[in-house]
């Protein structure tokens, strides 16, 4: 017995020394005369689990839980073992029995956040690494795995409160430090981002994971060379082979950005392998849909993107699993109206005019909502900003003072109007900086629904309607990998889709006709094939002087660097036409729905 003991503290000392081979032999000599020596048991897992070796710890792990039942710790890495080896469920059973023994630690929330996030359930791992951060705050490790649950949850509030403050130490990993940036840029944020990745480069140069990252960032914001040339490094370095499947996609991204289609298709399909679960393939197909609808197999694209919406809606169930429960959205809103006879009643006393008011881009999304912002925001006159719930906040603030809405829209008084603009523009100054005289383009597709807010705090507001063809925008919709959990689960199939196409539009009509807001309609195709022209006329109706930047929104989109909409990599290349009358190839896909769209097709004149 003192033999044994002496040699399991020779393993120790042999371990503080730096000699991990020995420690575990000496161990294992301990075992093989007593295999239940819970210190040799302890010290060898522990040596197997510091080296990812899950699946030889596991039976000693399991081994000293049936020994000292107890023992809080060895719960906790019975855990951290079947989460290594997989086996999710059961490393949640393992850290619930550690909690029913009293066990509180920074580590275990921390561990058991990581095992929710393994399996997509975000909205659990933020509320335990919440927990972990009050343990910890200055765990930057905790803080990063945190703030990634609040953004796979598009809780964008809660990710950006975290990072609050937050400037990267010395010491802290470059890999994070670029993963901060990249989620910060991800969420509009560009200054904050560029000086996180910034930072993370200064330190990258052995770090392929960190290199891996910028590339993403690089490629994101439309500079392809500088991330080729990164990739290119990568691509000659050995330890490259551990990214996997990652390094892979990124290939797979730059290839698809060049148009070659066919290498894209055959790298992601290489990288699908690695996506095992159900909830994560549509990282993958969405992209592969992309290269097939270029290649011209459109057939093979839309079966993808079958596949991709399912996978999809799957991880909306484990991440925002409210949503899931919600189904898919009934637009209800839209049936909720203005009555004529509050609105006869709205006092308009205090409002400023339109040129002391925003500029509003609506529209169904996939209009082309991003050209026509890019093209205002070249005029020195107008400054954009990435698209912002703003408008919806001011809804917030109206039903929180009591008022029915629409309904009764009459019964604001011109002081809380006052304060509620006063909140919109402290919220607009938070995001960008006005000069003198410049006015503000508040760009937000979905405030197309959002029409009795906009009238009733800026009544004077010129607003610019975005339309497009309407199997156009439904198909691209339906191609697009969109984050908010309630709009994909619209845009998962077609009949949703044209439903709720046909509804927001009967909404925004019925109140046009009663509200009577400034609108010039804008039409795409129009504006692609007729540009200069068309742009001349939005100017005219802005009333802004002519200015001849405003016909060069790829130039802007290079300057802005980052474009928070999908349509990122299409708006920094010339004005073209090649996005018009897409819906035909996939005409039999959409004939079901076109009886819904008619009377759209009819009143802006598009032909089926």
């Amino acid at each position: 017995m003192a033999d044994e003991e002496e040699l399991v503290r020779t393993a120790r000392e042999s371990l503080a020394a730096g000699d991990s081979a020995v420690a575990e032999l000496l161990c294992r000599r301990v075992l093989e005369r007593n295999p239940a020596h819970a210190g040799a048991l302890s010290l060898t897992a522990f040596l197997q689990l510091s080296q990812a070796r899950y699946g030889e710890a596991l039976p000693l792990v399991e081994q000293l839980c049936r020994i000292q039942p107890h023992e809080r710790a060895h719960w906790v890495n019975l855990g951290n073992t079947y989460r290594g080896i997989g086996a999710h469920d059961d490393a949640l059973k393992a850290f619930a029995h550690a909690l029913e023994l009293g066990e509180r630690s920074a580590g275990l929330y921390y561990n058991l956040g990581l095992t929710h996030i393994a399996r997509g359930d975000f909205e659990a791992g933020r509320a335990v690494l919440a927990q972990a951060l009050q343990l910890q705050p200055d765990d930057v490790e905790t803080r990063y795995r945190y703030v990634i649950c609040c953004y796979k949850g598009v809780r964008y509030d809660l990710a950006l409160a975290a990072l609050e403050g937050w400037t990267p130490s010395a010491d802290a990993p470059a890999e994070i430090v670029a993963g901060v940036g990249q989620m910060l840029l991800n969420m509009g944020e560009y200054e904050r981002a560029q000086a996180a990745i910034e930072h993370a480069e200064r330190g990258a140069e052995a770090d392929p994971a960190t290199l891996l990252i910028l590339t993403q960032v690089l490629e994101r914001t439309n500079r392809l060379e500088q991330a080729e040339g990164v990739r290119d490094r990568l691509a000659a370095s050995s330890s490259a082979v551990r990214l996997g499947a990652e390094f892979q996609r990124v290939c797979a991204k730059l290839a698809q950005r060049r148009g070659r289609h066919e290498l894209a298709v055959e790298l992601y399909r290489q990288a699908e392998v690695e996506y095992r679960e159900p909830h994560e393939r549509h990282y993958i197909l969405y992209p592969i849909a992309e290269s097939l609808h270029a290649l011209g197999r459109h057939d093979e694209a839309i079966a993808t993107l079958i596949q991709a919406h399912r996978s999809h809606a799957d991880f909306i169930r484990r991440s925002k699993p409210l949503a899931a429960l919600r189904g898919t959205p009934t637009m209800e809103v839209t049936q909720f109206h203005c009555e004529p006879g509050d609105v006869a009643r709205w006092d308009h006393a205090g409002a400023p005019d339109a040129a002391h008011s925003p500029v509003f881009i609506v529209a169904f999304p996939r209009s082309g909502t991003t050209l026509l912002e890019l093209v205002l925001d070249c005029h020195p006159l107008l400054r954009s900003m990435d698209e912002q719930p703003f408008i919806q906040n001011a809804l917030e603030e109206i039903q929180a003072l009591g008022v029915l809405y629409p309904e009764e829209l009459a019964r604001l008084d011109s002081e809380q109007l006052a304060r509620i603009r006063t909140n919109y523009w402290q919220r607009v100054a938070r995001k960008v900086t006005l000069e003198p005289g410049q006015r503000l383009v508040d760009k937000n597709p979905l405030n197309i629904l959002r029409l009795p807010v906009i009238r009733r705090v800026f009544p004077q507001a010129r607003i610019l309607l975005a339309i497009r063809h309407p199997c156009d925008v439904i198909l691209s919709c339906y191609r697009q990998h969109f984050q908010a959990p309630d709009f994909s689960m619209l845009c998962a199939d077609m009949p949703s889709l044209f439903i709720g196409y046909r509804k927001t539009f009967d909404f925004w009509y019925e109140h046009v006709a009663m509200l009577r807001p400034s609108v010039l309609e804008v039409r795409y195709e129009s504006l692609v094939g007729e540009f200069e022209a068309q742009v001349r006329r939005i100017a005219a109706y802005l009333e802004l002087p002519w200015d001849p930047a405003m016909l060069s929104p790829a130039h802007r989109a290079h300057e802005k660097r980052y474009i928070s909409t999908p349509s990122y990599s299409q708006v920094v290349q010339p004005v073209n036409s090649g996005a018009v009358g897409r819906w035909q190839a996939y005409r039999r896909y959409l004939e079901p729905g076109l009886p819904v769209l008619q009377p759209y097709l009819q009143r802006w004149g598009y032909e089926a």
